[in-house]
């Protein structure tokens, strides 16, 4: 039995938060599931959604296309082949597992094949806040018999007995066993493994593993940071200047705080499946609350984020613009280490105010 929700009451924990574990249910079946965050049912977003995606072992999500946004994806667990057909006559098929990434632009057709023996877990975020999907079953849906004889040079009969309507079936079982081609193991564009990766911003406190354009020439207007915290550590107070940031909750909890442009602040408690969204240029930062690690997937909606840290904000200015600045004496100010280059993740040198 198939479930099917356009809309959602509980999914949204604040402005700037919701849950993605309970957000609106696309489809629902003994194949797998598919629950998605987009602007109809929280808001705040602009220019980025996400989905979670589900697939039972011998199923798959069939071959399908999205018609106004690229397509970044992280495979949370399992084994998964993915098959990807670009303009131009350019096909692509490999497989993923746990830790890697795939991407795919608008448009191309692919599919998601789980070909392991566990569920298939993945994160599939989008360059849009309510994309829009065409599948390759609904599409020979809108065409007759006749039309389809035609394009393969068939008779129109031989369309009759085939099943179809506009209706896309989104989940489906394999027919059959899995069939891998050889060519599926080898690296290709559409794919990077990002947990692979020797992280480029890494601390005592935690680290932080970029997909982004400088290592994966494919991405064209997202990007993503894989990022862990310790309990000790935290990610300092910043804004992104041009870029807007949607996490996901991987693992662990951690507290948020956001400021609004009038003053207006935010803070909440995020956990295992949440999902946040922060407009460009809003200051925020994260602390690890009663979790040993915190991971992360944060995606943003340029190939090559920015931002710009508090400890770093500080060092660009004399003594004397800062006690303006904050209204108070020179002598009363702290002081403040000199930071050419930011650091990201600070150590937690004092507790957790509650």
């Amino acid at each position: 039995m198939t479930i099917t929700l356009n809309s959602a009451t509980s999914l949204q924990r604040t402005t700037h938060a919701a849950s993605l574990l309970d957000g609106e249910i696309v489809e629902e079946n003994d194949f797998g599931s598919m629950r998605r965050v987009s602007a109809d049912s929280f808001p705040i977003l602009r220019g980025m959604s996400i989905k979670r995606l589900v697939i039972n072992p011998g199923a798959m999500r069939t071959p399908h296309w999205h018609a106004n946004a690229n397509e970044l994806t992280y495979c949370v667990a399992g084994t998964a082949l993915v098959s990807v057909l670009d303009t131009g006559n350019r096909f692509a098929t490999f497989t993923v597992s746990a830790g890697e990434m795939f991407h795919v632009d608008s448009g191309s057709l692919h599919h998601i094949e789980n070909i392991g023996v566990e569920p298939a877990e993945f994160i599939v975020t989008f360059g849009h806040e309510r994309p829009e999907d065409f599948g390759l079953g609904a599409a020979f849906g809108a065409m007759t018999d006749a039309v389809l004889g035609n394009t393969y040079d068939l008779d129109a009969a031989e369309f009759a007995s085939l099943r179809r309507d506009t209706a896309d079936r989104k989940l489906a079982p394999r027919q059959g066993g899995a069939v891998i081609p050889d060519i599926a193991g080898y690296t290709d564009p559409h794919k990077f493994a990002v947990e692979a990766m020797t992280p480029p911003v890494s601390s005592a406190v935690g680290s932080a593993r970029t997909a982004r354009v400088q290592y994966w020439p494919a991405l064209k207007d997202l990007s993503m940071y894989s990022l862990r915290i310790r309990e000790d550590g935290m990610r300092e107070p910043h804004w992104h200047p041009i870029t807007a940031e949607m996490g996901y909750v991987h693992q662990g909890s951690a507290r948020m705080t956001v400021m609004d442009p009038d003053g207006t602040l935010d803070t909440w408690e995020l956990r295992r499946g949440d999902v946040y969204f922060i407009p460009r240029a809003y200051p925020h930062h994260i602390e690890v609350v009663d979790a040993p690690d915190l991971h992360f997937l944060i995606f943003f909606d340029q190939p090559t984020p920015g931002d710009i840290g508090y400890r770093n904000s500080v060092s660009v200015y004399s003594r004397e613009v800062l006690a303006a600045t904050f209204n108070t004496h020179i002598e009363d100010l702290p002081e403040f280490p000199f930071t050419p280059i930011d650091p990201l993740i600070v150590g937690r040198r004092n507790p957790l105010e509650r």
